[in-house]
């Protein structure tokens, strides 16, 4: 039987093997690269050194231009999989697990969708919002718990976001989701990232190395952040709830966003104030309808009817309305 001393010294070179085998796959990232344009950060005056960071940061949307293909792909199998009674699932860890989490929260008010159509997951748990929750990203179990925690369906779609493209937790959550027969996409910001080769739709923003070495969330997380909201804004305008450049589907939950429907509505129909807020009224709050009822001069049922026939869609509701005075711009209507 070997020494109680031997089998100590097992242990560390067992855990050696594996960081060098990470330090390797951390070596082959783009987005962990030293950045030769700043290597000087630390002499740097305040000013110098925001203008080095601005500048990087100037790269980051042209690395989202080049990805626009990739996001049409996920924008329009997010959309099918929504209209198929699906859900839009974001998930990730650390940084871009929060990004993703971010981004479904904001869709609640923005478009007044329930809160279990667009998801967001980060490993860890909520506590991993405002927390650093070690060995959360590298539970591959954690994430099939977790999917398995919301009854993941086959018509629903998961989104990985993960910077390197290796988070395991991610890895293994895409998976899963592709074992149910599910869309899956995911966004990274390495080429010849592994999770390119699994998703239906692989986005990848090439931004570079980071200014600071290693630090995603800088101009990684940008970039995410930018895919995210492209791709949630996308598929809620392909899904009605926008019209022309309107929100007009918001959730006018405080002082603020019932102002911001009263505008939504006068931009839309160049009627008064108070025409809008009494159309509101009528309407229940909903300026979709408010709007729907003073273009095409009808009451909130009717209006309501004519929305439901055209499966939400403002924009089709008035082409196929007789009595649409849409487009008819200044004209002062009446209810």
């Amino acid at each position: 039987m070997p020494k109680p001393f031997e089998e100590v010294k097992t242990q560390p070179q067992k855990l050696e093997t594996n960081e060098q085998a990470l330090m390797q796959q951390l070596d082959s990232l783009v987005s962990e690269g030293r950045n030769p344009r700043t290597m000087t950060l630390d002499t740097l005056n305040t000013l110098d050194l925001l203008k080095v960071i601005n500048q990087e940061d100037q790269k980051v949307a042209l690395a989202v231009a080049a990805a626009l293909h990739n996001i049409s792909v996920c924008v329009d199998l997010a959309v099918t999989s929504l209209q198929n009674k699906g859900r839009l699932i974001y998930i990730g860890a650390g940084t871009s697990g929060r990004l993703g989490v971010l981004d479904a929260v904001e869709c609640r008010p923005t478009f007044s969708v329930p809160d279990n159509l667009v998801i967001g997951i980060i490993a860890g748990g909520e506590n991993a919002l405002t927390n650093a929750v070690e060995g959360a990203e590298d539970s591959k179990d954690s994430a099939i718990v977790d999917l398995q925690n919301i009854d993941l369906q086959k018509n629903d779609m998961l989104v990985g976001i993960a910077a390197s493209g290796r988070t395991p937790y991610v890895i293994s959550a895409l998976e899963y989701a592709n074992s149910l027969g599910c869309n899956t996409a995911c966004v990274v910001c390495n080429p010849n990232s592994p999770m390119l080769t699994m998703v239906n739709a692989g986005i990848c923003a090439q931004v570079g190395p980071e200014c600071l070495t290693g630090s995603t969330r800088m101009k990684s997380g940008t970039a995410q952040k930018l895919i995210l909201n492209m791709l949630s804004t996308a598929v809620m305008v392909k899904l009605g709830k926008v019209f022309e450049n309107l929100m007009v589907d918001l959730n006018a939950s405080n002082e603020k966003l019932r102002a911001r429907a009263i505008r939504i509505v006068m931009q839309a129909t160049q009627c008064s104030q108070t025409q809008a807020q009494t159309a509101l009224e009528l309407a229940d709050n909903s300026a979709k309808l408010a709007i729907l009822m003073i273009l095409t001069q009808t009451d909130a049922i009717t209006a309501k009817t004519m929305l439901q026939k055209n499966q939400g869609h403002l924009r089709n509701s008035l082409s196929n309305s007789p009595d649409s005075i849409h487009a008819k711009p200044h004209k002062k209507t009446l209810l």
